[in-house]
């Protein structure tokens, strides 16, 4: 019987990220009025709290363990205390990229509430922690009129951070990532990125010559040898495409992205002759059966794990994602394909794109040059990771170790996504006060009124 309701469950399940996905795109559309975007984002709502029912219920008869329901009651109150934040006391704050997290956030809570029921709990206490010291960032934000003039501040402490990690970190699968505060493991290279980007939009904002960008290349070339020199090659690739989108953005001159470009291929060859490691994710990524005893070990099981689960998935409970090394972190989105579906994971790509796509309009459309360096960066980072994470996965590129944003466990990703977050929705409070948003975008409650 609970095989049965399983099976059924899948597209039940499906159905829900169907409707939730195409909401994401409805309610962008131009000619919208605010109370049918209203009532879209209001059922968007309802859907993500049906999505986190439906998986629970399945996982607890799969289980038959009682910090299921434990765990689901936990995370329905979160979600609410999140909506209410960013519902009520924003109440200019962007719905779409709130429902949006939170519903990423959910699919992570079902898989890893499958996967391990230890870390589900941990990733409830991340977000929980997360969502506490992320709410007042989008107020500092909008309020705050100090973040373009600490510019040296963030180089220094960008570099200074990262060079502690290359000397006291541990090294994780090759590279060393992680500082241990007692229980407490951080990834500092997550925040430093945040950093990273403010310290490229002070710089940038005022390029005044070549020797200027020069100087400011040279710093932002430090973060990305000593991520490298790390090992961290998935970071390094991170910051040099955040940097590129945003030196060409503030130049309006493709010759500096094709050199940087060049450069990064140029680094990469040079990388795969002096790492072993990156030479091993190469030849996984070439032919991953023809040393699948070995390296190709893990983009393997994720192909079939990927494959077995076809449109449709196993159901929550009845695939085999175990034999999927590190699953809950780097290749957590093969899990999800497995047993909730082809079709399911679909709808995470262009709950993403939205994401992408709503954190650049936010950027087009910021006046002021400082912030909107920002929006840029932040949603280059965004866009970037994702694709690095889904693309390893599904051996589109080789494997760089990234987490996928808000759905991989892991608190130091889970909190520098947030913050993100939170730093944009500043960002769309500041521009939704001053009534600066076009139509097709989300209008502020100020603008609602006048328009009757």
């Amino acid at each position: 019987m609970v095989h049965i309701i399983v099976s059924a469950s899948r597209f039940s399940m499906i159905m829900l990220m169907a409707i939730y996905t195409y909401y994401c795109f409805a309610a962008l559309r131009s000619n919208i009025s605010p109370a049918r975007q209203e009532r879209i984002y209001h059922k968007q709502t309802l859907v993500m709290y049906e999505l986190l029912l439906n998986g629970n219920l399945v996982l607890f008869l799969v289980l038959e363990d009682m910090r299921v329901l434990g765990l689901m009651v936990c995370e329905m109150v979160l979600f609410a205390i999140t909506l209410i934040i960013y519902k009520k006391i924003y109440e200019n704050a962007s719905k779409s990229l709130v429902n949006n997290m939170c519903m990423l956030l959910t699919i992570s809570f079902i898989i890893l509430t499958r996967l391990d029921m230890e870390k589900a709990i941990k990733q409830l206490l991340f977000a929980s922690v997360a969502v506490v010291i992320t709410c007042f960032i989008p107020i500092l934000v909008a309020k705050l009129k100090v973040w373009d003039k600490l510019k040296f501040v963030y180089g220094v402490v960008g570099i200074a951070g990262l060079l502690f990690v290359l000397v006291a970190a541990s090294t994780t699968y090759g590279a060393k990532l992680s500082i241990s505060i007692g229980p407490i493991v951080l990834q500092p290279s997550e925040f430093i990125k945040i950093i990273f980007i403010f310290f490229s939009a002070c710089m940038l904002q005022d390029v005044r010559d070549f020797q200027y960008l020069v100087k400011t290349t040279i710093i932002a070339a430090l973060h990305v040898l000593i991520l490298v020199a790390s090992r961290d090659l998935g970071g390094a690739l991170i910051y040099l495409v955040t940097y590129l989108v945003m030196v060409y953005v503030a130049t309006r001159k493709p010759i500096y992205m094709f050199l940087g470009v060049a450069a990064g291929a140029l680094a990469s060859v040079v990388a795969y002759y002096l790492f072993g490691h990156v030479r091993d994710r190469v030849i996984a990524w070439k032919d991953p059966l023809s040393v699948i005893d070995d390296q190709g070990y893990q983009i393997s099981q994720s192909l079939f794990a990927i494959g077995s689960g076809g449109w449709f998935g196993s159901g929550l409970g009845l695939g085999m994602p175990g034999k999927i090394p590190v699953v809950t972190t780097d290749f957590v989105f093969a899990a999800i394909s497995e047993e909730m579906g082809a079709f399911f994971a679909i709808c995470i790509i262009f709950i993403c794109i939205s994401c992408f796509l709503m954190i650049f309009n936010i950027a087009m459309q910021v006046k002021d040059y400082f912030y909107k360096l920002i929006a840029l960066g932040i949603g280059t980072l965004y866009g970037t990771q994702t694709f690095l994470a889904l693309g390893g996965v599904t051996k589109f590129i080789p494997s760089t170790g990234v987490t996928l944003p808000l759905i991989s466990y892991g608190g130091s990703s889970l909190l520098s996504t947030m913050i993100l977050f939170a730093i944009i929705q500043g960002l769309y409070v500041l521009q939704v006060d001053e009534g600066e948003f076009d139509e097709g975008m989300e209008e502020s409650p100020k603008k609602r009124r006048q328009r009757g």
